[in-house]
């Protein structure tokens, strides 16, 4: 596979992520699409890293760092949008005006 071909896959998921942040007004599916806006930008990287400069595997090691802190950023972010949803039955965007009690 070509770094092109990578690239124009790490676009589509980057414009798939944006269109899905931006137009959701579910929590869940906003922060689906923030997901893949950063599993975009990581392969991105990964695809520099691998066809573009070759050499050492530290990029690798690095793509896997970022991986767990998103897996950690998920865990966190739906523990929040659990608690939200459990104070005040919001489950929206639209239903949520502040996060002043």
């Amino acid at each position: 596979m070509t770094l092109t071909a990578v690239l124009i896959v790490a676009a589509a998921l980057i414009g798939i992520g944006l269109y899905g942040a931006l137009s959701q007004q579910s929590f869940v599916m906003l922060m689906m699409g923030l997901e893949l806006i950063l599993n975009g930008v990581l392969l991105a990287v990964i695809a520099f890293w691998s066809l573009g400069a070759g050499g050492p595997p530290r990029g690798q090691v690095l793509a896997i760092v970022v991986m767990a802190v998103m897996a950690v950023e998920m865990a966190v972010g739906f523990a929040l949008v659990t608690a939200v949803f459990r104070r005040r039955q919001a489950d929206t965007t639209e239903k949520l005006g502040t996060l002043k009690e």
